[in-house]
């Protein structure tokens, strides 16, 4: 019930967010007379709602992420484990030069973590209870070496853009597409477009964003060789080569993060395709680590 209630509150935020930039810049339709589409005004549009979503997302992820995995924020440490992981984050996010982000524990058998954030100087960074039962300090660290380098990559930032500047395109192509249908082959002569526009324009956005995913897949799995390499030059190559090796015995362990916060993971390995997941093959990334440290 609350992930709906999020889903909602953030399409709300997008919406009134999309809809006073759009009258800030006096964007009207992008229908001109004649049915004809106003390519101006169009780019604009699907700029500002395309953008819109991604930028939302970014600055409320902190408290969505929170919200939507029930997220315990350590303020002040309540045993000898909560004081462990407050000391390594600092002392990690002050060798990468960045803000201490806020730590946070989240209940899940499957042992994973997260950082998210709208900058590099007010992230969360959170670990499942199972990535503490399973795995060692020295794991653990190296996992946490792997999400502080997420922040300090900027990838939360970068991924949001790519997604936004994506979400445009796709947007944008599928009303060409949508009016190309509706004038050329149904031959829609009046002003207004007819229900052709819409149901094409929709059939287009289906097929041409699962296309575009591919690409922010594709962003996504080579920042995970990034945050590995942060991972083992923050900690040790050899802790997290031994992080990662610890997550593949529990392959078989549901991921309970959700959204975003997948891409975000240390693990996240693509069931049905590789052209869609978020996350390399673990036996790659290990190989990767291994052959850039054996030098």
């Amino acid at each position: 019930m609350m992930r709906i209630i999020l889903f909602l509150a953030t399409n709300l935020a997008v919406v009134l967010v999309a809809s006073i930039t759009l009258s800030l810049l006096g964007v009207g339709s992008y229908h001109a007379q004649g049915g004809q589409l106003d390519m101006a005004n169009l780019m604009v549009f699907c700029l500002v709602f395309g953008m819109a979503g991604s930028l939302v997302s970014l600055f409320l992820s902190k408290w969505m992420a929170k919200k939507s995995m029930n997220v315990q924020i350590i303020d002040r440490p309540h045993n000898a484990g909560e004081q462990w992981l407050l000391s390594t984050v600092k002392e990690l996010s002050e060798k990468a030069g960045i803000g201490m982000p806020e730590v946070g524990i989240f209940s899940s058998a499957s042992p994973n973590a997260f950082a998210t954030g709208w900058n590099r100087n007010n992230a969360l960074v959170a670990v499942s209870t199972g990535l503490l039962q399973r795995m060692d300090k020295d794991q653990v660290k190296a996992v946490l070496g792997h999400e502080i380098g997420h922040v300090a990559n900027g990838d939360m930032i970068t991924l949001t853009l790519i997604q936004g500047v994506v979400n445009a395109f796709v947007m944008f192509f599928a009303r060409i597409i949508g009016n190309f249908v509706d004038r050329a082959i149904l031959k829609n002569e009046s002003d207004s477009p007819g229900i052709a526009f819409y149901v094409a324009t929709i059939a287009a956005e289906i097929v041409l964003g699962i296309l575009a995913s591919t690409i922010v897949a594709w962003f996504s799995r080579r920042r995970e060789f990034r945050a590995d390499q942060a991972g083992a030059e923050l900690v040790s190559p050899a802790a997290m080569i031994s992080a990662l090796a610890a997550l593949q015995q529990t392959y078989d362990q549901p991921s309970e993060l959700n959204g975003e916060l997948v891409a975000f993971g240390i693990g996240g390995e693509g069931k049905f395709s590789a052209l869609f997941s978020t996350h390399p093959p673990l036996e790659r990334r290990i190989q990767a680590l291994r052959e850039r440290y054996s030098r």
